[in-house]
């Protein structure tokens, strides 16, 4: 399948498109995921190793849409990393190395679901860090990206952009539906009121940290359906893979003899109540 060429160029008197509707998100959704075991078996083939970083504000849709990216291909090589609060031990080692351990291996796309770069967001919001300490980290990253790069790994960094009135949304929703309490936090919750230091930490790591190797992409994610198509067609342009050629798969020959089920061997079957 030819990748999908999209017009860049804003309208200028157009606004927002309407919500996708699910119908269309499938239809849009079915051949990008062709697209994504495509690249997949070119990663396998080829060792490449690919690392994609997820960022943004709580409720941005960042597990949403690494869930459509790792929808159909393998977990043995898409790989998603969400790391819980760091250990004392891990507070005592250098900032940025319980990351590097996570980095991907060859035939291996590794997706960060928040990474390092909360050190320049919600540790520095939440006070989790000192002032120093962020400006050390925004110094610095600049030059770790880089050695990333040059030892081989393709970095793509991804910023989801949400509004104001869509995250209070987003937020009011998870009060009371009991399959989405659990990303209703009271770090969630603080941090809802910190809006503009989020903004200025959020400028300042972009002014840091998008460089020429390793260049922030920011996508606007109020229709999070838009915005999981958006980031898969803009990933699926940033990766250099050949679609491998298909293969004529034909079923062998099964045995055909019933083999009975040896006597005396317990079966619990499950329940059908549907």
């Amino acid at each position: 399948m030819a990748k999908k060429k999209h017009d860049d160029k804003a309208k200028p008197d157009a606004g927002p498109p309407a919500r996708m509707k699910e119908k269309e998100y499938q239809h849009e959704l079915r051949p990008l995921h062709g697209e994504l075991v495509a690249m997949q078996e070119w990663v396998k083939a080829s060792g490449a190793k690919v690392c994609i970083v997820f960022e943004g504000r709580d409720t941005a849709g960042k597990g949403g849409t690494i869930k459509a990216i790792t929808e159909r291909v393998s977990p043995r090589v898409f790989r998603v990393v969400a790391l819980p609060a760091p250990t004392d031990r891990e507070k005592s080692q250098m900032y940025v190395q319980r990351y590097v351990r996570q980095f991907p291996s060859a035939g291996e796309v590794v997706i960060f679901d928040r990474s390092w770069y909360n050190r320049a967001g919600v540790e520095r919001v939440m006070g989790f860090c000192t002032e120093e300490q962020t400006r050390r980290f925004l110094e610095q990253v600049p030059a770790v990206e880089k050695a990333m790069v040059e030892s081989g790994i393709l970095l793509v960094k991804y910023w989801l952009e949400v509004s104001p009135h869509e995250q209070t949304r987003r937020l009011e929703s998870r009060i009371d539906d009991p399959r989405k309490i659990w990303k209703l936090t009271d770090m969630d919750l603080k941090s809802y009121e910190r809006w503009d230091e989020y903004s200025r930490a959020r400028d300042d790591m972009f002014a840091a940290s998008d460089t020429a190797w390793a260049p922030w992409f920011v996508a606007h994610s109020d229709d999070k359906k838009r915005a999981r198509l958006n980031v898969i067609t803009h990933l699926l342009g940033q990766i250099p893979y050949d679609p491998p050629p298909k293969k004529k798969v034909e079923l062998p020959k099964r045995q055909t003899h019933d083999v009975q089920r040896r006597v005396g061997a317990p079966v619990r079957f499950v329940p059908t109540p549907y």
